[in-house]
């Protein structure tokens, strides 16, 4: 399965949680910024949901590509904020409520990027299906 989503990628991240302190007692929330990120990956995400979640080994590749402004050149790695494992985080978590697989932990081989980019800008993933048991090389 491969789609790209046509949106300006997120720079909030799933960690940006906050901390209130209600009655005396601490209380993490997620700020307005991150819940409004996560409503739109959700919302570019529902077209290309599966008709069941996916099991079983997966492998998920992912390419980030921002819009690069007259700084960067196409296809330029972005080396700045946000970290690249947090965006993973926020668009894992979105396609786990949205069961394109049944727990994230299936995904099990990733290669992820950001870029900065010409137009257009967005999210690039594919999912494949592994077999179950990795395949030894020769003399391995």
């Amino acid at each position: 399965m491969k789609f790209f989503l046509m949106l300006d990628p997120p720079t909030v991240t799933a960690q940006e949680k906050k901390i209130a302190i209600i009655h005396g007692k601490p209380r993490i929330y997620e700020p307005t910024n991150v819940a409004e990120a996560k409503h739109e990956l959700k919302r570019h995400l529902k077209p290309f949901i599966p008709k069941s979640p996916l099991t079983g080994p997966l492998k998920l590749t992912v390419s980030w590509l921002f819009l690069k402004g007259t700084k960067h050149k196409h296809m330029e790695y972005r080396i700045t904020k946000p970290d690249l494992d947090n965006l993973e985080k926020l668009l894992k978590d979105c396609m786990t409520q949205l069961h394109f697989w049944e727990d994230d932990a299936q995904v099990v081989v990733e290669h992820v990027e950001k870029v900065w980019s010409d137009e257009p800008t967005g999210i690039s993933i594919e999912i494949k299906e592994l077999p179950k048991f990795k395949e030894e090389k020769n003399g391995n």
